[in-house]
């Protein structure tokens, strides 16, 4: 009887899958038509043809198979005009996070052409679409961030809201997923997402928010029985309990209320024991909890200012200026520091650490910005960024005192705002109290003046920027800033028009500070892109930096330059401004590069085992490094001081060769001298 039942069951599946594969081979070849069509189709005429194809694809995604179906045809779909005028064109611009609200909408076409582009993303991945902007292991690493931004809609079948939102579509998201899951491997995602939080961590970024909603997503994986984390449990541990329980008071996570509640009935020991927790915790991960808002503001107001310094986990420098300048602490504490905005207590930690207080005009400037009224357009920016649970003014306090705190956490985001980026960093590392007013002026104002070769320059009067929209995702000072410095860098830029040479040269020194070198080199020659001597070039990089070459000088002031950023081909992306912040021994005591990149993540590969390093080889929070002659063979701008004279003869010719041999195997093959003839 059950051997009977048994082939019924297996008849029917089998007659089932039949009908499923018929139904999946027709739609193909419906699916292939389209594509032909839109292929066919003129530039003007492709978005008459796109809905055919879409509404295909979406069938065809919905049944067994389907994903790898649209996977194979990705490519081709990209090629044919699928994206064409999208944001999605561009895939080297896409933010995975967004991956999460794109995969919630109800209109199937939205869902259809996000579903394209992941299947694209996973072609490129895998080494079956060769892109131009995109390299195998950056589309791995896109692609490992949406399963961790999606780890619920993985794990779990879609829940009600889903279903309702999104009717039978709902089973389209958990398809898709569960495929790149396949392809990936599932054994990875989560011990992959542990390590990428980590090493992003380490580079202490001041935009958490997406890290902490990974976070969020472990310690629901974590409360899964089902799932076994295996040797990822301590670094997961170690992560989630930076948010959710850090100290024993909080450890089950009972919420900010509750934990209000057990510190009123503390004693000195008890306090001082979260104090301590909360501070290891917050200096461990750079993350902060909203219990360490609630427990920093209690220490405030009830005037154990001892504690205070354990809370923020200060050294004696800190507590110095904490002491010293005790009533503007307590003021930025009572107005920056919320459960809404933890991260303002890493901030002022960091700030207090580096002792910038101390010099004459940054207290002042602190002061005014307690007190700095906000425009209506700095208002509604903010609040459409970061929604209205927040004041406008006490988001961009967190924001300056993160900046502060980090200067080397500022991040542009995915738009052509490097620039301006690298200026934030530049002068909240340098220049602090000009930093400050900048802020001012953008939030108060609505421009920013400054001056090029004597003409004064407003950004209200301006142009265009570099940006072709307004960049949103942001930290609250780049939100407010950067659009008034990129228009001024724009303008900075048209004004060197009809000038030999690169606009950098005259535009860096104006537009960042006058501690950026008069002394200018350039490697390319800019009407043709061919590269021009070569060896001169490298042997004043040499001389200029490099502590053999130079009497051994450290580099004093932080310097503006430009690289030509490769894939992990070593094939040529593009040119890309950093800051050259110092130059000395690594552990391993060898001569390293230590610089700014103003992307929000530093560690690249950068092909021909150009690999660059966040952590392990002597850097600090924030900077990237690399081997002074790796690093050489991506440069192709520097300024340096002209009245400081190294020794260009000493520069051996196996030093010169090792360096043009990186560069002639990169983004210089084609460009050298004699190449073209």
């Amino acid at each position: 009887m059950w051997n009977d039942l048994e082939s019924v069951c297996v008849t029917v599946a089998e007659h089932e899958g039949g009908a499923t594969d018929e139904k999946l081979a027709l739609l193909l070849t419906r699916l292939d038509e389209a594509i032909a069509l839109l292929e066919e189709a003129p530039a003007f005429a492709k978005v008459g043809k796109l809905g055919r194809v879409l509404d295909t694809a979406r069938r065809v995604l919905m049944l067994d198979g389907g994903c790898a179906a649209i996977e194979q045809r990705a490519p081709r779909m990209a090629l044919a005009g699928v994206f064409v005028g999208s944001d999605w064109d561009s895939p080297q611009t896409l933010l995975p996070s967004l991956s999460a609200t794109t995969l919630q909408s109800s209109d199937g076409n939205t869902l259809a052409i996000e579903a394209i582009s992941q299947l694209r993303m996973l072609a490129i991945a895998r080494g079956h679409y060769l892109h131009p902007g995109l390299s195998a292991e950056q589309a791995h690493h896109f692609l490992t961030q949406v399963l961790a931004s999606n780890l619920a809609r993985l794990f779990s079948p879609a829940g009600e809201a889903e279903r309702e939102q999104q009717g039978r579509l709902a089973e389209l998201p958990g398809r898709l997923l569960n495929h790149l899951a396949d392809r990936i491997g599932y054994e990875h995602i989560i011990e992959q997402l542990i390590g990428e939080i980590w090493r992003i961590l380490q580079q202490r970024p001041i935009q958490t928010a997406a890290v902490k909603r990974m976070v969020t997503q472990i310690a629901i994986c974590q409360s899964n029985p089902d799932l076994d984390l295996g040797g990822s449990a301590q670094g997961a541990d170690r992560l989630v309990s930076s948010l959710f329980g850090a100290t024993q008071a909080c450890r089950e996570d009972p919420g900010v209320d509750v934990y209000q509640e057990r510190l009123d009935y503390m004693d000195g020991v008890a306090l001082q024991s979260e104090a301590m927790g909360f501070a290891r915790a917050m200096h461990d991960t750079g993350l902060v909890s909203p219990y360490h808002t609630v427990l920093v503001r209690h220490l405030a107001n009830q005037g154990e200012h001892h504690l205070l310094g354990e809370a923020l986990g200060l050294s004696s420098t800190g507590r110095d200026c904490m002491l010293c300048y005790r009533e503007l602490v307590l003021s930025l504490i009572s107005k920056g520091v919320t459960v809404a905005t933890p991260q303002a207590i890493y901030g002022l930690a960091l700030m207090l650490e580096r002792g910038i207080l101390y010099q004459p005009p940054v207290a002042p400037a602190m002061w005014r910005q307690l007190r700095l009224p906000l425009s209506e357009w700095s208002q509604q920016r903010l609040s459409f960024a970061f929604g209205s649970e927040v004041a406008p003014d006490v988001l961009l306090l967190e924001g300056v005192l993160c900046m502060l705190g980090l200067p080397l956490g500022v991040g542009q985001g995915n738009n052509p705002t490097c620039q301006s980026a690298r200026a934030l960093s530049m002068w909240a590392y340098n220049d602090p109290d000009y930093l400050l007013q900048m802020v001012t002026w953008a939030a108060r104002d609505d421009e920013i003046i400054m001056h090029f070769e004597g003409q004064a320059i407003s950004s209200q009067e301006s142009l265009g920027g570099v940006a072709a929209s307004l960049p949103m995702d942001l930290d609250p000072v780049s939100l407010l800033v950067v659009p008034h410095l990129d228009r001024i860098y724009a303008e900075m830029g048209r004004r060197c028009v009809g000038r030999e040479g690169d606009p950098h040269r005259w535009v860096n020194p104006e537009f960042h500070g006058w501690w950026s070198g008069r002394g200018f080199r350039l490697l390319v020659d800019v009407p043709s892109g061919q590269l021009v001597d070569v060896e001169d070039f490298l042997r004043h990089f040499y001389a200029a930096y490099h502590p053999y070459h130079n009497g051994n000088q450290p580099l004093i002031h932080p310097q503006p330059a430009g690289i030509a950023v490769t894939d992990s081909a070593a094939r040529f992306i593009g040119w890309h401004a950093i800051t050259i912040l110092r130059v000395s021994l690594d552990p391993q005591e060898v001569m390293r590069v230590y610089f700014y990149n103003p992307n929000n993540d530093s560690g690249q590969n950068w092909g021909d085992d150009v690999n660059v390093s966040t952590s392990g080889h002597g850097e600090r929070f924030g900077e990237a490094s690399l081997p002074f002659e790796q690093f050489l063979s991506r440069l192709y701008i520097f300024h340096y001081d002209p009245l400081e004279h190294g020794e260009l003869a000493k520069v051996t010719r196996e030093e010169l060769d090792a360096v043009i041999g990186l560069i002639e195997r990169s983004w210089g093959e084609g460009r050298m001298p004699g190449s073209g003839e």
